[in-house]
């Protein structure tokens, strides 16, 4: 996970930068990154939301993403979470009652 505060143009061409570094460790180790996969998630004020790109492929800008089994969201409140578990929770119930009745 990559991350940084952007406050002005010169923060966005810096990040850049470090994801193009990133990418150059990668190939030298031969670890090479699914570009598919990687996205990225602007927290906080509009302002300065710029695209990004890995081996000339722009990066999906997301709201939301699922990171070891969480889910954090580009406002960082804890509701969609939430809601997730208790979905999941009320499946396991309704199973439960399903196999006892």
């Amino acid at each position: 996970m990559l991350f940084g505060k952007i406050k002005d143009s010169s923060d966005v061409q810096k990040f850049q930068d470090d994801l193009d570094k990133l990418l150059k460790w990668s190939e030298e180790w031969q670890m090479l990154f699914n570009t598919c996969k990687c996205k990225v998630m602007h927290v906080g004020k509009p302002s300065f939301q710029r695209q990004y790109f890995m081996n000339n492929q722009q990066l999906e800008v997301v709201c939301n993403e699922k990171d070891l089994g969480v889910l954090i969201s580009n406002d960082l409140k804890v509701s969609q979470l939430c809601q997730l578990a208790y979905n999941k929770a009320s499946k396991v119930q309704g199973l439960i009652n399903r196999t006892i009745e």
